[in-house]
């Protein structure tokens, strides 16, 4: 077997709020809820496993996803729908704008935990 992600865990003040925002965003549904965890289940077997934290600060993380043309169509449209603030970069130096890198399209926004989410049609180095 080659190595291949299976899960991360993803720390949120509401764990169920947190599975909802991200499932509602990319169109998944959100798992029934497995020991402390509440699963988002990805097309590629990786799983997203959310947990509720009482740390005092959440310690932002970036999770890219990778989906086609026309998921992108849906994911940004529901993003735009909800009022998210969007960006072209990472660094949140371009709002309200997508990327086009790698001949693909890009954008970055933020879940109410500040995990820092990514929806890309292109992986990075693919050309374009």
């Amino acid at each position: 077997m080659s190595v291949q992600l299976n899960h991360t865990i993803v720390a949120a003040r509401d764990k169920k709020a947190a599975a909802a925002f991200l499932a509602d965003v990319l169109g998944l549904q959100v798992g029934a809820p497995f020991g402390p965890f509440v699963p988002v289940h990805t097309g590629n077997g990786v799983t997203l496993y959310f947990l509720d934290s009482d740390a005092e600060e959440i310690a932002s993380e970036h999770y890219a996803f990778l989906v086609s043309e026309e998921e992108f169509d849906g994911i940004f449209e529901r993003i735009r729908q909800a009022g998210i603030s969007y960006y072209a970069d990472p660094a949140h130096q371009e709002p309200g704008r997508i990327n086009r890198n790698d001949g693909g399209r890009g954008v970055y926004f933020d879940d109410p935990n500040g995990h820092n989410l990514e929806v890309i049609t292109r992986p990075y180095g693919s050309g374009g």
